[in-house]
């Protein structure tokens, strides 16, 4: 069985390992801890914790705060609320001065499971994504997660890290190191490319062993920098392809998919497919039945790869 860590829990993990090497590391909460594993860093050294309660804008105002004193604050919560109910503070008083502020967002997508369609941010990639200046970073596995926490420790500026609630496949090997802004082909074909992020690129995967057995040969690749967006390596993996799929859990409007329909209309049209949220809420449910009622399975790629194929021109 393939062994399987929670985004989250290796967020944890890597606040702790951080912690103990960069002792300007803080931690802000609202009121999550145990739910968001910053609850491991608070455990390890209650003095750089900070539980701001029930109160994101708040909270986000000091974060800003404590990074213009210096300190590098990974501010924490669901992703609904870090994004949606702080967005004016992240914006007007991190980005806008360009503080050295990581928003570090758990339970997000669909797979936050029977919490409910008010939990579960799906827009929160295209939120973040339109700020001037701010990086999104969404991880496929555990080992990436540690990998872009302390990326972006080393990074002066605003982050945003997109985190889930479940378990999900390991795809990388523990020393795996972060190529910052860089897309990573995972596996090559010749016909047509699955572009993904987060938990959906184990499933891309998957569908891209499937689609070898229908004969159709696809390259995989993961996109872990939604922003910036390395536009030179996505077209570079659409180089003699004939289609293009994305997958993620989240809004196709704004999200990956609709960052790689912009970079091809301008640098390398081809038939594009989208797979993720379609101009929907979410609902409550367990999560593995929510990914496969959204079409947010291997399936749902390998259906995708195979309209997107169809779409193919003819001349």
């Amino acid at each position: 069985m393939t062994k399987k860590i929670a985004t989250r829990d290796a967020y944890g993990q890597a606040l702790i390992e951080l912690g103990a090497i960069n002792k300007d590391i803080v931690v802000l909460d609202a009121d999550l801890a145990k739910s968001t594993k910053t609850a491991m860093f608070a455990d390890k050294y209650p003095e750089r914790f900070f539980d701001m309660g029930i109160a994101e804008q708040n909270m986000m105002g000091t974060a800003a705060g404590l990074a213009a004193a210096g300190k590098i604050p990974f501010a924490s919560s669901f992703a609904m609320f870090a994004t949606g109910r702080a967005f004016e503070q992240i914006r007007n008083s991190i980005a806008y001065p360009m503080l050295n502020v990581k928003i570090a967002a758990t339970h997000a997508g669909i797979t936050v499971g029977e919490d409910g369609g008010s939990h579960q941010s799906v827009e929160d990639i295209a939120i973040m994504r339109v700020i001037p200046g701010m990086t999104v970073l969404v991880p496929a596995d555990g080992p990436q997660t540690t990998a872009m926490i302390k990326a972006a420790v080393g990074y002066n500026g605003p982050v945003y890290i997109r985190m889930g609630r479940m378990g999900v496949p390991v795809i990388f090997d523990e020393d795996y190191q972060f190529d910052w802004g860089k897309v990573e082909v995972l596996r090559h074909g010749s016909d047509l490319v699955i572009m993904a992020t987060g938990i959906m690129v184990a499933e891309a995967l998957t569908a891209a062993d499937d689609l070898e057995a229908k004969g159709i040969s696809a390259s995989v690749v993961n996109v872990g920098s939604i922003k910036p967006l390395d536009v030179e390596g996505i077209v570079a993996a659409c180089q003699n392809k004939k289609a293009v799929v994305t997958a993620e859990e989240h809004s196709i409007i704004g999200g990956l998919g609709g960052a790689v329909a912009e970079t091809l209309s301008e640098h390398y049209p081809l038939p594009l497919v989208r797979v993720g949220i379609v101009d929907t809420f979410g609902e409550s449910g367990a999560p593995e039945e929510l990914m496969i009622k959204y079409g947010l399975t291997a399936e749902g790629i390998i259906a995708a790869a195979e309209k997107a194929m169809g779409h193919i021109p003819k001349f």
